[in-house]
């Protein structure tokens, strides 16, 4: 098994790197990735971002849930949510709509279940992917190692089971756009 992931390679990863299920751990108040663009920049000016369900991710994750595979995800939404995590309930129908489930849970939640407070995604409940936010070039650090799944595979069990569905959820904390 290869020990990191570029970022250059993430989606090729999804492609090919687990055979039933992805599940991700999201804690960060807000991504890079999301903030240099125009569409967050906008976001921030009250324009809501157009739907994007033909981008490359989506278009993967609607292939893969489509041949029986699970994306799942928690995010953690702090209070209250910065622009970021709103950012993310206005675009994560673009998800849903490719086939993935994706749930959120406030921070102090998450602080009384002990959950981590690091991005991963967790493969086949067999392989943990960090998340390097230093270095594209091992943007995923990969494990096998059966003392960090296992508490991987107890935190998504804990968060998956107290996270609430992004209607439930965006009903309560709106985006504002």
């Amino acid at each position: 098994m290869q020990d990191h992931v570029p970022a250059s390679a993430i989606l090729d990863f999804f492609r090919h790197g687990f055979e039933h299920t992805a599940w991700r751990l999201e804690t960060r108040r807000s991504y890079a990735a999301d903030e240099d663009t125009e569409e967050y920049q906008q976001f921030l000016d009250g324009i809501a971002p157009p739907p994007d369900v033909d981008g490359p991710w989506f278009a993967n994750a609607r292939a893969q849930t489509a041949a029986g595979k699970r994306i799942e995800r928690v995010r953690l939404v702090d209070e209250p949510a910065t622009d970021g995590q709103r950012y993310l309930l206005a675009t994560t129908p673009d998800n849903l709509a490719a086939g993935e489930d994706i749930r959120y849970m406030l921070r102090s939640r998450a602080h009384e279940l002990e959950l981590p407070n690091f991005d991963f995604w967790l493969f086949d409940s067999r392989v943990l992917a960090v998340f390097n936010w230093e270095d594209a070039e091992k943007r995923m650090g990969l494990t096998t190692d059966p003392q960090a799944v296992a508490l991987a595979c107890q935190a998504r069990d804990a968060a998956w089971h107290y996270a609430e569905r992004y209607e439930t959820f965006a009903a309560r904390v709106r985006s504002d756009v």
